[in-house]
């Protein structure tokens, strides 16, 4: 199956201006996380998204934030129930008192068919086989994705430096890579971004055939030869 790639989000934590956070919409029918400002941006294009599955890598709620408002939609609302949600391990416990502070502690199971992933297990979802690899993202649970068709579309999530990191891109068509920091922040011992240099320095090693820099503030410039992803950008591996 041929592989094309949809922007929707890719703000930071805090959205750059006019802008949303993160979501990767592949073929029209999987969307890699859905930050806040993602659903909104969906609804520009079609009354409802009609994709298939969801997968959120990480916790964080830029991140997953735009969850909420999809559940209320789906049981109240324009929405529809029954989209696959693909959550990081342990997430559905994780997220019960969460969830029970916002509406009900099973708010996503009565919207989503929720599962959880394994790491290094393919799974598929919207019709390609997507495989889950631990990255590192300070003390939290957080992971890429690597989405497999008739071309290869690797997802860092949020990452500092890793050796998985450099295996989920290995030969990618296009790797879709953090790059939250300045050139030289020092996050300590606890890693949990990069900068530019650092993430293009993990496309070179993984062999990567196109690099998209995403999860960056704009007020932080970027290398000249560097090819920043923004919303609404469409592409096809």
């Amino acid at each position: 199956m041929a592989v094309k790639l949809d922007v929707i989000g890719s703000s930071p934590a805090w959205p750059n201006p006019g802008g949303s956070c993160s979501g990767y919409l592949v073929n029209g029918r999987l969307l890699l996380d859905c930050g806040p400002g993602v659903l909104a941006r969906l609804r520009e294009r079609e009354p409802w998204p009609t994709l298939d599955a969801i997968a959120i890598t990480h916790l964080h709620l830029d991140h997953w934030g735009d969850l909420i408002p999809w559940v209320w939609a789906s049981l109240f609302g324009p929405g529809r129930a029954g989209a696959q949600l693909w959550l990081p391990p342990g997430s559905v416990e994780a997220l019960r008192p969460v969830l029970a502070q916002l509406g009900t502690e099973d708010m996503f199971e009565r919207a989503f068919d929720v599962q959880e992933y394994e790491p290094g297990r393919p799974f598929s979802a919207g019709g390609l086989e997507v495989t889950a690899s631990q990255v590192v993202h300070y003390n939290i649970d957080a992971f890429g994705f690597r989405v497999e068709g008739s071309g290869v579309l690797a997802y860092s999530g949020d990452t500092g430096p890793c050796d998985p990191l450099d295996e989920l891109a290995r030969d990618a068509d296009v790797f879709v890579c953090e790059a939250t920091l300045e050139h030289g922040a020092d996050e300590g011992a606890e890693r949990g971004h990069m900068s530019a240099d650092e993430a293009i320095a993990a496309a070179e090693r993984a062999g990567a055939k196109r690099l998209l820099l995403t999860h960056r503030p704009q007020e932080r410039a970027l290398p000249t030869d560097a090819e920043l992803a923004y919303d609404g950008l469409e592409l096809e591996l």
